[in-house]
C-alpha cells in the first residue's frame, strides 16, 4: 500500500458542515490524529480507525508540532492511511501547508481537504454576511498571534476597508483594539464577538471597537472565539433560521 496522509478540515464544530470528501477520507483512514477543537461526533465517520489526540490549544499544554509531524511520518511509513483532522480549514491558521510540505519532502503523498473556517461559519450563523454590496467589498482573515510575536500591521488592516475577522484574539483584545484605533479605524466601528462558532453553545456579543475590551469582560468571552469587525456587523439579519432555532445563543448589547 502506498503511504498517504490526508490533511482534513473538520469545520468549526457542527458535524453537518463536514464536506463529503472529508467523510470519504475518514472512512478510508486507519489512523486519525485529532485536534482538540474537532467535534468528537465527527469520529463516527471513522469507527475503524485508531484515534490519537494531538491537541494544540493556546494557553494550555499542547502536543509539540515536531512530534505530530514525526507521528504522521511514522504511521505513513508503516503503509497506513493517515488522517490529520483539524478544526476549521487546514490552510487557514491550521499549519496544513507546513505539514504537507514537510511530509512531501520526505516522500509521503499528502492531500488537503478543505473545511469551513470558523470565521465564515460563525458570522453566517449570526446573520452576518462578511461581504455585502455597498458595505464591504472584501474580507481579511488575520490571527492575533504570530510565530515570533511580532506586531501586526494594524494601520494597513485599519485602512484596508474590508471586513476584519480576527482569530485567536481573546488574550490579545487590548492589542487588537489599540492597534486598530491607532491605525485610524473609527471608534464606533461595529464588532461581533462569536464564541464556539456553529455549536449549540455558540454565543454572540455586539460591541464597538471603543468598547471592545469592556464588553468582552462583561460578556466573559472565552476561547475559542473570533471577532468580526466592520460595518457588516450592523447589517446583521436577526431573522435567520438558525438564530430562531437557537435564540439562547444571542447576547446582544444595546447599540
Amino acid at each position: 500500500m502506498n503511504a498517504k496522509v490526508w490533511l482534513i478540515g473538520a469545520g468549526p464544530g457542527d458535524p453537518e458542515l463536514l464536506t463529503l470528501k472529508a467523510v470519504r477520507a475518514l472512512s478510508e483512514a486507519e489512523v486519525v490524529l485529532i485536534d482538540d477543537l474537532v467535534n468528537p461526533l465527527i469520529l463516527t465517520h471513522c469507527p475503524q480507525a485508531r484515534v490519537v489526540a494531538v491537541g494544540k490549544r493556546g494557553g494550555c499544554r499542547s502536543t509539540p508540532q515536531a512530534f505530530i509531524q514525526r507521528l504522521m511520518l511514522r504511521y505513513a511509513r508503516q503503509g497506513r492511511c493517515v488522517a490529520r483532522l483539524k478544526g476549521g480549514d487546514p490552510c487557514i491558521f491550521g499549519r496544513g501547508g507546513e505539514e504537507a510540505a514537510w511530509l512531501q519532502a520526505r516522500g509521503i503523498e499528502t492531500e488537503l481537504v478543505n473545511g469551513i473556517t470558523a470565521g465564515l461559519a460563525g458570522a453566517t450563523q449570526c446573520g452576518i454576511s462578511l461581504t455585502l454590496r455597498g458595505v464591504s467589498r472584501g474580507v481579511t482573515l488575520v490571527t492575533a498571534h504570530t510565530q515570533d510575536d511580532s506586531p501586526l500591521n494594524w494601520q494597513a488592516l485599519a485602512q484596508g476597508k474590508t471586513t476584519l475577522v480576527v482569530y485567536m484574539g481573546v488574550s490579545k483584545l487590548d492589542e487588537v483594539q489599540q492597534g486598530l484605533l491607532a491605525g485610524g479605524l473609527a471608534a464606533d466601528t461595529p464588532v461581533a464577538m462569536i464564541e464556539n462558532a456553529s455549536l449549540p453553545q455558540q454565543r454572540e456579543q455586539h460591541s464597538t471597537l471603543l468598547r471592545l475590551c469592556e464588553d468582552a469582560t462583561r460578556f466573559q468571552l472565552r476561547s475559542p472565539a473570533i471577532l468580526v469587525i466592520g460595518d457588516v456587523v450592523a447589517e446583521q439579519t436577526p431573522a435567520s433560521t438558525l438564530l430562531q432555532a437557537f435564540p439562547s445563543r444571542r447576547g446582544l448589547a444595546p447599540r
